[in-house]
């Protein structure tokens, strides 16, 4: 597959995602782009300029949100032939019900700020005016919910809703008093504790100029460049093209935030060359969903849940990243390993010479696109600035590499400069909008779960813990595998922000409350990133994983088998929340030093290659049976070093790290003497 090809068929891939994306055509397509544009610039200029109340913001940013979903999403999926209907599936022109409904629903979503003083005022006892909004702001933001990702949270919000008012009227055991209209609409519309909450404040406030920053990356080319540089660096190797996959997506990942962006990124070009070099159709596809996975679980955006984790567990983003880090790369690197063993077993080879791309020729062509990556990994490490102020910043020097990139090439390479001007500020100005759509979902996701969250602080929380303490009967371990599979299965109908924000509210404080109860102290940030871990996992569980869906695709193989295997090679980070919630030095709770971290870092890796070549029943060679015990034996005393310390009596955990770490060189060093019988035999 050529570059053309291959362009063709992302885009392709892009407009299958957007499920029905209504594309109309002349003044009213430029309208659903000048709304897009006003949007990111709203954006940037709060960043930088513009100074308004919380509030406001968040407002502003819901009532963009509304007014493009209603504009550019038609009712139903579907083509509608009922005569008076058929407006309800239009995708070729925008409908004048769809034209009200969308400023209604601005409106609606303004009114906090429109009469803010009043409500103010009335705070607690709204007016019937204000229960008709609030009520009328419920309903179309369920329905915007609908119409980007689907029925899931929706009709999770609207079951909340309903106990909310007939708590009453269950049985003891799930007994609620009640909330009355007044206060639902209060709690949930007019206030800062629904739908105006927390997560829509990091959407409109932080997530927002990532996600930007991302589609304005993608304009400028970079995405062609991460793939090029990573098949360079590693596409000679075992399986090259898979390892090249992990580094790519990985560098992608860390700014896109969605694994199905990064599959249709990265995978349209990875995908066929991992094919090429004999991976079979399935693995290769499975391979690109596992490491895009991987990619929403690496800082600095972390699939956007890092700085809404940072304001749910009331710590710095940077806290948070510090958290995560350990588990993320050991997981990331550990697949790196993976892709080596499936190559090991199936033989293959990496490219040719003259199949790869030279890696100073690619540097060349493309390395400024690295520098305003590494701007904002400066601003958030060094100074510390806040996450919105680097992202406006690396933003500001990405504009301005769009804008000289192409005058600068036609100067090398011929050209005109002023055409290349323009084409830079086109290039800047389809980022722009691109940033404005892809926020959309993001937007309405964070603001619907506000209902959700809303509905939880108007008193549901304790019973809610004391609901799934009864279901695991006390039992700590129980409760983790409840609230995996609780979050594995929403995340299947909802997008990682979505499933994080519902999980965090409903389980996160139930796990740290319960295992206090036995006297277990599990950290606030264990529990969030624990519930996070599983809802990203949700994006390639059968049989609604969405990212196994576009890599399958590209691949053309069957997308449930793909989806299987993909989970099967993510096992691997499944796992690891498991394991830091019982060692939390995992992620550096209490840990101080320079030195430790490292050591920590470097036996928890240790330990997940161990667990990869015991899932994948291959290190050196096939593993044997007594092996294979041996290998899980190394993987529980790396990633619970103090549960084997005990066992055995030591009083320095950390000491059990050597001896996992003699076991492992033990089995490594069976296996490469099995490997050189044959020849020894020969000679």
């Amino acid at each position: 597959m050529n570059q053309g090809e291959g362009l063709k068929a992302a885009q392709r891939l892009k407009e299958e995602e957007e499920l029905g994306l209504r594309r109309p055509q002349g003044w009213q397509l430029y309208l659903v782009a000048a709304i897009a544009l006003s949007w990111s610039l709203f954006q940037l200029s709060i960043a930088s300029w513009l100074l308004l109340d919380t509030t406001y913001i968040r407002a502003i940013h819901l009532a963009f949100a509304l007014l493009i979903v209603f504009l550019a999403y038609p009712t139903l999926g579907r083509d509608v032939r009922i005569p008076g209907l058929r407006w309800l599936g239009e995708k070729h022109k925008i409908p004048i019900p769809d034209m009200i409904l969308a400023v209604l629903a601005a409106l609606a979503a303004l009114y906090i700020v429109l009469d803010y003083e009043g409500i103010a005022m009335r705070v607690g006892r709204p007016s019937m005016f204000d229960m008709v909004v609030g009520i009328f702001l419920v309903v179309v933001l369920l329905e915007a919910a609908r119409r980007v990702i689907g029925p899931a949270l929706p009709v999770i919000a609207l079951i909340f809703t309903l106990y909310a008012f007939f708590g009453p009227y269950m049985p003891d055991f799930l007994a609620f008093r009640g909330v009355s209209l007044a206060r639902y609409v209060s709690q949930i519309s007019l206030t800062t504790e629904g739908i105006y909450g927390i997560p829509l404040g990091v959407s409109a406030r932080i997530v927002f100029l990532f996600v930007l920053f991302g589609a304005l990356l993608d304009k400028a080319g970079a995405g062609k460049f991460f793939i090029d540089l990573a098949m360079s660096l590693l596409g000679r190797y075992k399986g090259g093209p898979a390892k090249a996959a992990v580094l790519a997506s990985g560098m992608t990942g860390m700014v896109s935030g969605s694994s199905i962006a990064n599959v249709v990124t990265t995978g349209t070009f990875t995908i066929p060359l991992m094919k090429k070099v004999g991976y079979p159709a399935k693995k290769a596809a499975a391979i690109e969903v596992a490491v895009s996975t991987n990619g929403q679980l690496m800082p600095p955006i972390m699939g956007a849940a890092a700085f809404i984790i940072a304001e749910y567990v009331n710590i710095s983003y940077l806290e948070v990243v510090k958290a995560a880090a350990i588990p993320a790369f050991a997981s990331y690197f550990a697949l790196f390993f993976l892709t080596h063993l499936e190559a090991s077993k199936l033989g293959m080879r990496g490219l040719t010479k003259a199949e790869m791309p030279v890696f100073f020729a690619i540097l060349r062509s493309g390395f400024y696109y690295l520098v305003p990556i590494l701007v904002l990994l400066y601003e958030l490490i060094i100074p510390r600035h806040s996450p919105d102020l680097a992202a406006y910043r690396a933003i500001l020097v990405l504009a301005v590499i769009m804008l000289l990139q192409h005058p600068v090439k036609a100067l090398i390479y011929g050209g005109s400069p002023l055409q290349g001007l323009k084409q830079g500020a086109m290039d800047i100005l389809s980022g722009l909008i691109s940033g404005g759509r892809n926020m959309v979902a993001v937007a309405v996701a964070t603001a619907a779960a506000g209902i959700i969250v809303g509905v939880v602080t108007l008193g549901l929380g304790g019973l809610i813990t004391d609901i799934i303490n009864t279901l695991s009967r006390g039992n700590l371990y129980l409760m983790l595998l409840i609230t995996a599979l609780a979050s594995l299965i929403l995340g299947m109908g909802l997008p990682t922000t979505a499933n994080y924000i519902v999980m965090a509210s409903l389980t996160a404080p139930a796990l740290v409350t319960i295992a206090g109860w036995q006297g277990f102290e599990v950290p606030l940030i264990a529990a969030h990133l624990f519930v996070f871990y599983f809802g990203i996992l949700a994006d390639d569980t059968p049989p609604v994983g969405l990212a196994a869906y576009a890599a399958s695709a590209i691949a053309r193989s069957d997308p449930i088998p793909t989806g299987l295997q993909a989970f099967a090679y993510d096992i691997r980070t499944a796992v690891l929340p498991f394991m830091f919630i019982f060692n939390t030095d995992m992620l550096l709770v209490g840990v101080e030093g320079y030195f430790l971290p490292f050591y920590i870092f470097g036996m928890t890796c240790i330990g997940a290659f161990a667990f990869v070549s015991a899932t994948q029943c291959w290190f050196v060679t096939r593993t044997r049976w007594y092996e294979l015990i041996m290998l899980l034996g190394v993987a529980l005393i790396m990633f619970r070093p103090g549960f084997f310390a005990g066992f055995i009596g030591i009083e320095n955990h950390y000491l059990s790290y050597m001896v996992g770490l003699a076991l492992y060189l033990v089995i490594f060093a069976l296996q490469k003497l099995r490997t050189r019988k044959p020849s020894a035999a020969a000679a």
